[in-house]
């Protein structure tokens, strides 16, 4: 083994990098998939939150949506009440011992960091929708759009916007918080650098290297997420349209000058 902390490090890396690579890439795909998942979760409990009811109108919707909003709610605060890793050993054990669910690691990893970010995103979605100016709504509603119609077209996009930083940061917690998995045995990067060190009794130079690793994937992913926002941006600048049938460039019109004797003429060609 080499004597200084540097020979040691490339010492490891020589021997070791493919279990780390593996290691990390199996924690991008928890993280990737299950972060889309559980936004798609968060989607559909933070739009179901937000569902407008009136008791006077309509009891049996209010009360059969007030029973779904309840039973959501109680979702929501449990899986953000409760750590990631005491929620993956109740599922993955007690799923077992007490439904006699047999769920295999990578199901119950995917199933465990979906829910548990889906609860997140829940209460993000309904903050981003609460978010937009009421009157966005009214007037949706005014050109006789639906309930539906006013999320998915005017609504929803203009939210989508406003919660891609937490989007972009549930991804990032995802990629760290990948780690808790190794309690039911899931070979992610802090398992895999786990067992390198305990070989070599190198702690301090395997984590020095695992922590790296995080560092790029995070940083990389948050450069993208940023890109995108960008994008979704769109220009800084607009440049007005100049084709409009109706304006005065277009030609369909004629402003001549009025003089005093006829200055009830009308102004439109031809007359």
């Amino acid at each position: 083994m080499p004597q200084t902390f540097g020979e040691r490090i490339l010492y490891i890396w020589e021997r070791y990098s493919g279990s780390f690579m593996r290691g990390a890439a199996n924690t991008m795909v928890i993280a990737l998939i299950s972060t889309f998942i559980g936004c798609i979760i968060g989607f559909i409990v933070g739009i179901i939150q937000t569902i407008p009811t009136d008791r006077k109108k309509n009891p049996v919707k209010w009360f059969i949506i007030g029973i779904i909003k309840f039973i959501l709610n109680v979702y929501v605060e449990v899986f953000r009440g409760t750590p990631m890793m005491a929620q993956a050993m109740f599922i993955y054990f007690g799923s077992a011992a007490l439904f006699n669910i047999n769920m295999g690691m990578w199901q119950a990893a995917f199933f465990i960091v979906s829910i548990n970010t889906g609860a997140y995103m829940a209460e993000t979605v309904r903050g981003g929708i609460l978010s937009i100016d009421p009157g966005q709504t009214e007037g949706a509603k005014a050109i006789g759009m639906t309930h539906v119609q006013t999320m998915v077209n005017v609504i929803l996009p203009q939210a989508l916007r406003n919660i891609m930083p937490q989007i972009g940061n549930n991804l990032i917690i995802n990629i760290k918080d990948t780690c808790v998995l190794s309690v039911i045995g899931i070979v992610e990067l802090f398992y895999t650098t786990k067992g390198i060190a305990g070989a070599l009794y190198t702690y301090f130079e395997a984590f020095a290297i695992t922590m790296v690793i995080y560092f790029i994937l995070t940083f990389a992913c948050s450069r993208i997420l940023r890109f995108w926002e960008d994008k979704m941006d769109g220009p800084d600048n607009f440049d007005l349209a100049t084709t409009d049938t109706l304006a005065h460039t277009s030609g369909m019109y004629s402003y001549k000058a009025k003089t005093a004797g006829n200055l009830n003429s009308d102004s439109r060609e031809g007359r």
